[in-house]
């Protein structure tokens, strides 16, 4: 789909905009600016009142004030380094300006003794004298129009100046083009927002410092259109997911009926609803494709069986994929018994599955005699056929973005998707990142998982801590030590587990210790772990290698040393790889004192609260969203108006406004589809023209 031409004179280059030359141009890159269009995003964050005042004695420095002067005696440094100083006489009071390393007739052409100027700056008093050091501005009375009575204040970076940026803004503004209206007009008309083309010359042209603030209708618009384009390239990216051929796959519910018959307790409500979800959804034609996500604990493993036996019921195959091996493990170890029950075969493929036990395994596969597969990434190798793919589930959602779950789609023969995250996802970043997904949530727990009692303990008292772990040692538990995250560094992390390892077998005896880091070859990190879940050894020191998805029942105290250098999402997971037996459970949160105000409000929010929704919605708030997911590999999008914090509200209308947009015209071939068009252009989602161009 080619651009419509009358965005042309937005994309050409900057060079061609008055006052912008190659140097400026590369250094504009610096902020995101490429094209004449991106100047128009380029918002101010600021402005400085400029309005003129008769005198500097009406102010009260140190503050911005714009005066007429008249211009008195020039006096230049008498010795090197110190400053060049005109004197000038406001309507009531003499004041000096002052320069550093200027140029004596530069400034004697500029200032011209006995004539008028306008000047404008930041005035302080030093020694009783006030003093304006390099005035912003220099104007003749008759360019005194040129300056704004309330200046916008512009981000920076190396080598451009407010100027330069005032001047290339004007320039790009000049070339806006009439657009046809693509925001929905009742929504438009309710909200009370300007047109595009006037929305953006006010968001340049800030009166007051309330025009600055998220609820200016003129940014509010801007905000709205950047979350309505993504929200459209979302739906796209849904419907081409749906487009793909689906089959319907429908339970009979013989194999479900067995297994819920056998379990020793009743569903939650949240699991019974979430597997009606996804059974609707199987049954459908279209291509189903959802995100189950549920807080620690809150049972995602039996919604995810249920949902695999769907596919086994109907006549197919189901395969859930972890993105290491010892989670993959973990959840053959979790399916096994159900697997029993309903009488179904379930098998693992990791890389190192070799040889004849490979060739088996897939031959078993292809013949379609394993109905479930648990794998990690080698699910994906050429050689993996499968009889009859009805289902994948994907677990662990961050490591794949929104690419990674069409290239899963174009694998599994129209097979369904399920993607399941055991991080609480706050709802706007659930919007942001999802929203071409459809979203099931458990937020109740299984009854019987108990509370973690949870403290915080300053690493002074690191010997006591050691004391009361060797009684409980000695009463058969077992616990978890995490040591601290060191500066991003590998070997460095190794190294402070590796003592804190010697430290801990000295005082509680050979064997008792077992030690799993990033460092070590998956064949030792195995068998370190498998040693701690028969309990063979009672305490494990590792590194955040534990963080998702072990399970270990009889472990029942987590240390966590240095616990302010993690995030709050992090904190909680390792937390909830406890409390999942039936000895009363402990966390111990460690830190050095004296803390930060964020690290010691970090750390009572988890100590006040278990539930991960909360805790999600707080380190969002803490920490941005980026941050949050850790941007480089979040898939997020990257907003220049919209905060996705504060408009979660705005983001919701832009998903729904979206969605109906496309269900009533998928190929954006009405008037306000092809408005849409040129929105999507305009702020670059080329995804969403190519899956435009494709359908």
């Amino acid at each position: 789909m080619s651009r419509p031409e009358i965005l042309f004179p937005l994309f050409a280059d900057l060079e061609t905009l008055e006052g912008v030359g190659p140097k400026s141009a590369k250094a504009f890159a610096g902020l995101g600016v490429e094209k004449p269009k991106d100047l128009l995003f380029l918002l101010p964050h600021s402005g400085i009142d400029r309005a003129r005042r008769a005198s500097v004695r009406d102010v009260i420095p140190p503050t911005t004030v714009t005066v007429e002067v008249t211009i008195g005696g020039h006096f230049p440094p008498l010795n090197k380094g110190r400053p060049y100083r005109v004197m000038v006489q406001d309507s009531a009071l003499e004041f000096q300006l002052v320069f550093f390393h200027a140029r004596g007739d530069y400034l004697k052409t500029l200032l011209p003794t006995g004539q008028k100027r306008l000047v404008s700056g930041r005035v302080e008093v030093f020694d009783g004298i006030a003093q304006m050091v390099h005035p912003d501005h220099i104007l003749r009375l008759e360019e005194a129009g040129e300056l704004p009575q309330f200046e916008p204040v512009y981000p920076l970076v190396a080598g451009i100046t407010q100027k330069l940026v005032a001047k290339a803004v004007t320039a790009a503004l000049a070339r806006l083009p009439e657009l046809p209206e693509w925001i929905d007009p009742s929504q438009k008309a309710k909200e009370g927002w300007p047109n595009w083309i006037d929305a953006i010359r006010a968001a340049h042209a800030p009166k007051t410092n309330a025009d600055f603030s998220e609820t200016a209708p003129a940014r509010q618009r801007l905000a709205y259109d950047e979350l309505f384009a993504h929200q459209v390239t979302l739906s796209l990216a849904r419907a081409s997911m749906r487009k793909a051929k689906g089959r319907a796959s429908v339970a009979t519910g013989a194999l479900q009926k067995t297994v819920m018959e056998a379990l020793p307790y009743k569903p939650t409500g949240a699991q019974s609803r979430a597997v009606a979800e996804i059974t609707a959804d199987m049954a459908n034609p279209l291509r189903m494709n959802r995100l189950l996500q549920g807080d620690v604990g809150s049972g995602k493993t039996l919604v995810a069986f249920l949902a695999l036996l769907v596919a086994v019921e109907a006549g197919g195959q189901g395969v859930m994929m972890a993105p290491t091996e010892i989670l993959a493990r973990q959840h053959l170890h979790g399916l096994v018994e159900l697997a029993a029950l309903a009488g179904v075969r379930l098998e693992l493929l990791t890389g190192r599955d070799k040889g004849a036990e490979r060739a088996r395994k897939l031959e078993d596969l292809a013949e379609g005699r394993i109905h479930i597969l648990v794998g990690t990434h080698a699910v994906f190798q050429k050689d993996v056929h499968f009889q009859d793919l009805r289902l994948a589930i994907i677990d662990e959602q961050h490591r794949f973005g929104v690419e990674q779950r069409m290239e899963l789609g174009a694998k599994g023969q129209s097979a369904d998707v399920l993607v399941m995250t055991a991080t609480p996802i706050p709802r706007s970043l659930a919007l942001a990142s999802y929203g071409d997904m459809d979203i099931s949530v458990l937020d109740e727990k299984p009854p019987g998982r108990k509370p973690v009692q949870t403290a915080l303990v300053s690493t002074g008292r690191m010997d006591e801590v050691v004391e009361k772990l060797r009684h409980a040692v000695a009463e058969g538990r077992q616990a978890y030590w995490v040591c601290p995250l060191v500066e991003d560094s590998e070997v460095l992390d190794y190294a402070s587990a590796e003592a804190r390892f010697q430290h801990l077998r000295a005082a509680l005896g050979e064997g008792v210790v077992a030690m799993v880091h990033g460092q070590m070859p998956p064949s030792e990190k195995d068998a370190a772990m498998a040693g701690f879940v028969a309990g063979r050894t009672r305490v494990l020191v590792a590194t955040t290698v534990i963080e998702v998805g072990v399970n270990v029942p009889n472990a029942s105290i987590m240390v966590i040393e240095r616990a302010e250098s993690f995030g709050l999402a992090q904190l909680h997971q390792l937390r909830g790889r406890v409390g999942r037996g039936s000895a009363h459970s402990t966390c111990l949160l460690m830190y050095q004192a004296p803390l930060s105000e964020g690290g010691e409000r970090r750390l009572k929010v988890l100590r006040d609260t278990e539930d991960g929704f909360r805790i999600a919605e707080e380190d969002l708030a803490m920490r941005g969203a980026g941050d949050l997911i850790g941007t480089a590999q979040s898939g997020l999008p990257r907003f220049r108006v919209a905060d996705m914090e504060r408009q979660t509200a705005l983001m919701a209308v832009a998903q729904s406004d979206a969605r109906k947009l496309l269900h009533d015209d998928p190929a954006l071939a009405s008037p306000r589809g092809r408005a849409v068009r040129n929105l999507l252009w305009l702020l670059d989602q080329d995804r969403a023209i190519r899956l435009i161009a494709v359908g």
